[in-house]
């Protein structure tokens, strides 16, 4: 077992110290914020038993969920109650004010009609088009909550395989404002779970989601701001958590980024790519990030920055500490070059074409088994990062630390075993502890 241990702040760039500085009470902003995302204050229960809903798991209870879903809303707020049974439902959706609660042995199951889910627009791999309606959507609503500890199951694969147009995710807030998300259960396979888009003050916590196959992320962050995602237990076929803000020009132009995010206290399993993967839906930008207190650990990486030529943007102020890495890949990879499908309409520009990378600091992290602790050699020569903070890092790794193309690095009290090679090997790399680093 791991055990945290206190952070040695290393003496930084000024410049990356103040930007960091600067950023603090943005991420705290985003802790408070977020925290105030509640259940309505209006009481009033509506349990859907009332409505007709059978709960049997044959008969669809879709109409019964939906006109109990409706009379909340419309009378001001309150609680829809879901007691035990089995709902099997198509598409329903949640209006203001109003909190979903999921008894115990409660659970939610998607039906397998694709009748059942309505064609709307969608944000799908970073760009706007046709797409079924998740199982669990709102637009526009404020003050909504989805409450266990009951369960909800997805629809069957060969909805969820969709993608001309998109099958259904499973639970999609779309220009929401304060949204909870806590303590129940999620099983779903081969599309994205959790998509709040466009929205202010996320909460996600106490969450149960596992998931099999491709493009079955967990949680997927989509141009929100204001976002805490804690206590949660994230064991996925693809991302865990997947922080986005869209691709290409569109993106761009409509200047929405994914900001003021807090990670805490979670344990993320990835079998595919990342624990955490920000990008390559990033044209709007990603800035003010922290990350702390996690295990990662599974087939895909710890931490990923993503991006490519066409995507544009900033990712500003990342920060990760107190983390524990284990049997990844690498414990942080950046790539700018050539991950994700290109834009219908990429960002222009010989320089502005590339993503910018600004203000990272990691600190406090213990690594076990991993392959490679910092890969960063996919970066543009022509938008090098722009301030990178490495310290108090121990474990285990087979290789260690590859850069190319950054300044403002700051490397100390890097004390992992077992590699091969230089501790540091570096190309057009400026900043300190390089000193031993192996250039090319």
């Amino acid at each position: 077992m791991f055990h945290h241990h206190a952070v040695a702040r290393p003496i930084a760039p000024l410049i990356l110290a103040l930007a960091i500085l600067l950023s603090c009470h943005r991420i705290m902003a985003a802790d408070t914020q977020s925290a105030a995302a509640s259940n309505p204050q209006k009481h009033e229960l509506f349990n859907v038993r009332d409505f007709g809903a059978r709960g049997d798991g044959l008969t669809k209870d879709t109409v019964a969920l939906q006109k109990a879903l409706d009379a909340c809303s419309s009378s001001g707020g309150g609680t829809v109650l879901i007691p035990p049974g089995t709902y099997l439902t198509g598409s329903i959706v949640m209006g203001s004010n109003t909190s979903l609660n999921l008894e115990n042995r409660a659970s939610l199951v998607g039906s397998p009609d694709i009748e059942d889910y309505p064609l709307t627009k969608v944000r799908w791999e970073g760009e706007f088009a046709q797409g079924h309606r998740a199982l669990i959507s709102a637009a526009k609503a404020s003050h909504i909550a989805i409450l266990g500890p009951g369960s909800i199951f997805g629809p069957p694969i060969h909805l969820s395989r969709l993608r001309d147009p998109r099958g259904p995710a499973l639970i999609e807030p779309v220009e929401c404002t304060d949204v909870l998300l806590d303590g129940f259960t999620i099983l779903y396979q081969r599309l994205w779970t959790i998509h709040p888009l466009l929205c202010k003050h996320f909460v996600a916590r106490n969450l149960t989601i596992r998931t099999v196959n491709t493009n079955s992320d967990g949680i997927d962050v989509d141009s929100c701001s204001d976002v805490l995602i804690e206590r949660c237990s994230i064991d996925t076929g693809d991302d865990a958590i997947a922080l986005k803000s869209g691709r290409g020009l569109e993106a761009a132009q409509l200047g929405h980024p994914t900001e003021d995010v807090l990670i805490r206290d979670c344990t993320l399993v990835s079998s595919l790519f990342a624990g955490i993967g920000i990008g390559t839906e990033l044209s709007g930008g990603i800035r003010n990030v922290r990350i702390q207190n996690c295990t990662i650990s599974g087939k895909g990486n710890g931490i990923v920055i993503k991006s490519r030529d066409g995507r544009g943007a900033v990712v500003d102020n990342v920060s990760g500490e107190n983390l524990v890495i284990i049997n990844s890949p690498t414990f942080l990879s950046i790539d700018l070059l050539k991950r994700g499908i290109q834009a219908s309409a990429p960002v222009p520009g010989e320089i502005e074409q590339w993503t910018q990378v600004r203000n990272l600091r990691f600190t406090g992290i213990q690594v076990s088994n991993v392959q490679q602790l910092v890969s960063a050699t996919k970066i543009p020569p022509e938008r090098p990062v722009q301030g990178l903070i490495l310290s108090d890092i121990r474990g285990t790794c087979e290789q260690a630390i590859s850069l190319a193309h950054a300044n403002d690095v700051a490397l100390s009290a890097i004390a992992v075993t077992g590699f091969q090679g230089p501790l540091v090997t570096a190309e057009n790399v400026k900043g300190t502890g390089l000193s031993n680093a192996a250039l090319r």
